[in-house]
C-alpha cells in the first residue's frame, strides 16, 4: 500500500502543533453559579442557540405533578394487597411489585424536586 496523502513541505505550519504551542487559546472550563454536579462548562462556541432554556422549570412542573401521583398509586395498591382475598386476580405479590415500584418512583421524583428547587434557588441568588 503507498500512502497517496499529500506530503507538505519541512517549513509548513502543522496543525497539531500549532495548537501544541506555547499561547495557543484552548477551551477551558468557566465557573458558573448555575454548574450542574457532572460535566464541565465550556464557553460559548456558537454552536448552541443562543435563546437556549434551563429544562429546570419542565423538571419542576412534572415533578410536581407526578410526585402525588405516584404516591396516589403506592396507597392503592397498599390498599389493594391488605384487602386482598384468596383466588383473587391479580395475585398478591404483583398487587405488592406494583406498589414497590410506585414507591420507588415516589422516592426518586422527590429528590428530583428537592435537586430541582435548590437549583433554581441557586440560580436566583446568584
Amino acid at each position: 500500500m503507498t500512502d497517496e496523502s499529500p506530503r507538505r513541505p519541512e517549513g509548513a505550519e502543522n496543525p497539531r502543533r500549532a495548537a501544541e504551542a506555547p499561547g495557543h487559546r484552548t477551551r477551558e472550563p468557566v465557573t458558573r453559579a448555575s454548574s450542574g454536579a457532572i460535566g464541565r462548562r465550556v464557553p460559548r462556541t456558537g454552536t448552541e442557540p443562543a435563546t437556549a432554556q434551563s429544562p429546570l422549570g419542565l423538571r419542576l412542573l412534572l415533578a410536581a405533578i407526578f410526585l402525588p401521583v405516584f404516591c396516589g398509586a403506592a396507597a392503592f395498591f397498599g390498599l389493594w394487597a391488605a384487602n386482598w382475598s384468596t383466588g383473587s386476580s391479580p395475585g398478591r405479590g404483583v398487587i405488592i411489585t406494583l406498589g414497590a415500584v410506585c414507591v420507588v418512583l415516589a422516592a426518586m421524583t422527590a429528590v428530583d424536586l428537592t435537586v430541582v428547587v435548590r437549583r433554581l434557588r441557586r440560580e436566583r441568588g446568584a
